[in-house]
Formats: structure tokens, sequence, C-alpha cells
């Protein structure tokens, strides 16, 4: 039996009076009582509590750990209800990691309601271009697109699986026409983000079929939206993932483009350090964030197939 429930039986005893009263409390025998209570007597190598066929009463030095030991125990008790009390209402500053865009579309027009339901939690979002590293940069929550950490003290939940998609604005498309065929896109001017892989050569599929197209920027960027406010220009046909466009293409800012082709995919994750138990901050994050996206139905939305043109 650990230090704690001796402290604890031995309190209650001195607390009732009784020894079968105490491992009542404890929810013990009275004989697995009495060898706990002799058992911490001989570890502290004294006589706390003097027994006869009347009563039990402590010594002087019991009296004396008694005041401490229940004293320590309230201070423990205290302590348990301090974490639970957080564990309801977090606390703290939450630093979130994420792209630009990821944090200008899904990230910012959630503070509200998380922060009206967490009034304690301070959010500092960190929006990068570039995976930081958790663990150096002190992340709680990092929004990422690739399915595998390098770090195993990374845990990885899954939020949604987003289609690429080619768009372009009805301006731009009503002055240089729409491709008709994959090849017909080296012709037009394309917007490229810098950090997607490979992004100067286009891998589609489409059924049995596959086609990989050499492509060449008009205009290329590490941030999408530098690219998505290009498009909207009509500058030229934009490649980025459906959670940035979906809300454009639905107003018809943006319009798909060559469609009925699909690009390799890429999902949407957290990322946090590996822990035991979360602090109550991340984990209240991360389960909002999950709920909100099964809420909209992101990823119905994300990986649907627009108008063919």
């Amino acid at each position: 039996m650990d230090r704690w429930t001796e402290m604890e039986l031995f309190v209650h005893v001195a607390e009732s009076g009784s020894l079968s009263r105490a491992a009542e409390l404890m929810n013990m025998s009275n004989a697995s009582a009495s060898r706990q209570l002799a058992a911490l007597e001989e570890r502290l190598g004294v006589r706390l509590v003097e027994r006869n066929t009347r009563r039990l009463y402590l010594t002087d030095t019991g009296q004396e750990f008694f005041q401490r030991a229940r004293s320590i125990l309230a201070d423990l008790r205290d302590a348990e209800s301090t974490v639970n009390a957080a564990a309801l209402n977090p606390t703290g500053t939450l630093r979130i990691s994420a792209s630009l865009s990821f944090s200008l579309h899904h990230i910012a027009p959630l503070l509200r309601e998380y922060t009206e339901r967490y009034p304690n939690v301070t959010v500092h979002v960190e929006a990068a271009n570039r995976y930081l590293d958790i663990i150096d940069n002190n992340i709680d929550v990092a929004i990422r697109n690739r399915e595998v950490e390098p770090d195993s003290n990374i845990t990885i939940r899954r939020l949604a699986e987003t289609r690429r998609v080619l768009t372009a604005s009805p301006r731009y498309l009503a002055k240089h026409g729409f491709p008709k065929t994959l090849d017909e896109l080296q012709r037009h001017h394309l917007l490229i983000y810098v950090h997607a892989n490979n992004p100067y050569e286009l891998r589609f599929t489409r059924g049995e079929e596959s086609q990989t197209v050499a492509v060449k920027a008009l205009l290329e960027s590490n941030d999408g939206q530098i690219l998505r406010a290009a498009a909207l220009d009509g500058l030229g046909i934009l490649v980025q993932p459906s959670y940035i466009v979906y809300d454009d293409i639905v107003a018809g800012r943006l319009v798909p483009v060559l469609d009925d082709w699909d690009l390799p995919r890429i999902t949407v994750n957290l990322a946090y350090p590996s822990r035991k138990h979360l602090s109550a901050k991340v984990r209240t994050f991360i389960d909002f964030m999950a709920e909100h996206f099964v809420k909209m139905g992101y990823e119905r939305k994300w990986t649907g197939r627009f108008t063919v043109y």
C-alpha cells in the first residue's frame, strides 16, 4: 500500500477513534487495516496508536503526526480540486501554429466562439507557411498537411481530407478561355504555391488515366493568400486546396477548371506533443476543432467535385 493510503487510513483512525470505522471508510477489512497501521508504525519506527480492550487513543507522537498528516492530505485534496477545476475551466496561453491561409479561413473565424467558451485561455496564433518545430518553439497545437511527423513524440489527429483544385476568376476565363485539355494548361498563366510537393509538375489522374503536366508560373509565392488575391484579380489559374477556395467557388468569385481531373489529395491534421495527460487548454481546442469540422461537413465539401468544364 502506498504511503498516501497509509496516511489516509491513520487520519481516519485518529478522527473516528475506531480502527473498524476507519477500515469501513477505506473499504478494507479490519485485518487489512490493522496490518497497514502496524506497517506504518514499523516504517516510522514509532508507536502512533495505543489500543486496549475498551478504547483506542493516540500517543503524543501519534497526535503530532496526525496534525501534520491531516494538513498534508488537505493540501493534496486542494491540489486535486484545483487540477479538476482547471480541466473544466482551462487557463493559460494556447500556442497554435498554422499557415496564414488556414489561420485566416479556419482559425480566426472560430476564435470568438472558442474564447467565449473558454474565457481564461489566451490564444496565440503563429501564422507560418513552414513547419515549425513543435517542441523547440513551444507550440501546443499545429495544423499541418503531412500525415507523418519525423518526431515520434508528436501525435497526429486527422481532421479532414481535401482535394487540390484548379480555379480562375470569370474575368480571366472570359479573356483567355477555358482550357479543354491538360496540355492546354501550358498556354495559360499559372499561379503556383512554391511549398507544394513538386509545384512545377502537376500529376493528374482520372479513373485509370494519369498524366503529368510541367507548368511554368506567371506568379509564384510561398503564401496562398497572395496567390488567391492574384486569382481573384484575374491574373491566372490558381492551384490550391479546396479548403482555401471553396467559399470563393460557391460564391462564384472563382470557377473550377478541368475539375474532372484529380491532383493528389492532402489531409488536414492536428499535430501536438504526445503526453499521457494533455493540458485542458490543448484538449479543449483539439476537441473543439474536431467537433467543428464534423459539424461543418468539411471533408464532404472539400473532396466533392464541382461543375465540370
